[in-house]
């Protein structure tokens, strides 16, 4: 029986759907006593974040430290962090269905969830920057000024909600269809598998070209930047979904094949080998040539007038990352243990710096006027951020506690199918 909705009428197919929303919701909420602790954990997060935004609307901008000189800060470091969260899910989706991997057709969901957590994440940092966020309806197409296709900042709009919308529809759509124990239609999710990944290169792709955009920021105007962008993204996202698969498999009762999370960890290797090799074409580039471009970069590595505020960011991210590489070439990586885990960690916090006090905050440093005005991230920032990614957080807990009960046969309504490729995941 395919997806489609036939023999059945349109009040049993409403009743069935509010009643894999009722069975979702209660299954959802229960849990050990370590899953409440760890939801009331992130709520509290949460609610601190949102309070200290409240503040930061309440009194204006004023409550950070960013200023004319330095306009974008930590929130927007956090915005292209987690774009490239989202843009790596991408890397279990290619294998699955342009490769025919069978393996990864079992955990790509997983994935999907991650993009789907990062992707809410990237919008409220957007949200939370805006100085007047009740004004956010300039950037609805037909209602405000929107603007396209001439701004770069509508494209992102653009990318960046059509890809939740995308992964949105091909997570409820698959889950759903399992529940109902019915095998789903490719017509209904297989379009949208391949326009994910299009859309998935193109969302970070866009944001790299936000800012090399910008002419007036140098440090920015490199063609290497969206090249960049992509490769770090295919080693924080897979590094990510790494963990979320150690977690489901310790803390879930579901355990999938090694093999999926092996072929990640090649495709790290490579990703993050790339990314190295263009980090050091960029410091060649900016400490051999000079030029206004390297400004920044003498800011960033090495201080400039007696500045050195963020030379600690960039070389702990660089150690970060190289230690984690060695560490993912590293045979233990490829089995089940703490070095694989270790690797994961040191990489993400790498490029989380890399992506943040690395490449945004010295695109401002020197201004425009050739003046050094630096840039610390106020206490306020701190919450709403901790706040905003303890929400991402919860999101991706839902979805993942969903997944695993629909993977492990705890929510069907009908007959759960024999196979596990029931579930086509995408």
């Amino acid at each position: 029986m395919d997806g489609t909705p036939s023999g059945s009428s349109q009040t049993t197919g409403l009743l069935g759907y509010f009643g894999f929303l009722r069975k979702s919701l209660w299954l959802v909420t229960d849990g050990s006593l370590l899953y409440y602790a760890w939801m009331t954990a992130l709520t509290a997060i949460a609610l601190v974040g949102a309070h200290a935004w409240a503040v930061q609307v309440t009194h204006g901008m004023i409550t950070t430290n960013m200023t004319d000189s330095v306009s974008w800060g930590l929130y927007i470091a956090n915005f292209t962090f987690c774009v490239g969260l989202a843009a790596g899910g991408v890397m279990m989706v290619i294998p699955a269905y342009l490769y025919h991997d069978e393996e990864m057709h079992h955990v790509v969901i997983f994935g999907e969830a991650v993009a789907i957590a990062a992707i809410v994440m990237s919008t409220l940092f957007v949200v939370v920057d805006l100085g007047r966020p009740d004004r956010f309806w300039h950037l609805i197409p037909f209602i405000g000024r929107f603007n396209w296709p001439i701004s770069m900042l509508t494209w992102d709009v653009i990318v960046l909600n059509g890809y939740l919308v995308i992964n949105l529809h091909i997570v409820g759509y698959l889950l759903y269809m399992q529940y109902l124990g019915r095998r789903p239609n490719p017509l209904w999710y297989v379009p949208f598998v391949y326009l994910s990944i299009l859309w998935a290169i193109s969302i970070h792709t866009v944001t790299a070209f936000l800012y090399c955009g910008l002419g007036g920021r140098p440090f920015w105007n490199t063609a290497l930047l969206a090249p960049r962008f992509l490769a770090s993204a295919f080693v924080s996202g897979p590094a990510f979904i790494i963990i979320v698969m150690r977690l489901v498999r310790v803390l879930g009762g579901y355990t999938a094949s090694p093999k999926p999370v092996r072929l990640l960890i090649q495709i790290i290797r490579v990703s993050m080998s790339i990314n190295l090799l263009m980090l050091a074409s960029e410091l060649f580039t900016i400490f051999y040539t000079g030029g206004e471009h390297a400004a920044a970069g003498q800011y960033l590595f090495f201080g400039s007038h007696g500045h050195y505020g963020l030379v600690p960011w960039i070389w702990t991210s660089v150690a970060l990352n190289l230690v984690g590489t060695a560490l993912f070439f590293l045979p233990a990586a490829l089995e089940r243990g703490n070095v694989r885990i270790a690797a994961c960690v040191l990489c993400i916090v790498g490029i989380w710096i890399e992506k943040g006090m690395g490449l945004i905050i010295p695109g401002f440093i020197p201004s425009t006027l050739h003046q050094i005005v630096e840039y610390t991230p106020s206490l306020t920032e701190w919450k709403v951020s901790a706040g905003t990614f303890a929400f991402g957080l919860l999101v991706l807990t839902v979805t993942v506690k969903l997944i695993t009960n629909v993977l492990t046969g705890k929510l069907h309504e009908g007959v759960p199918l024999t196979k596990p490729e029931a579930v086509e995941t995408a």
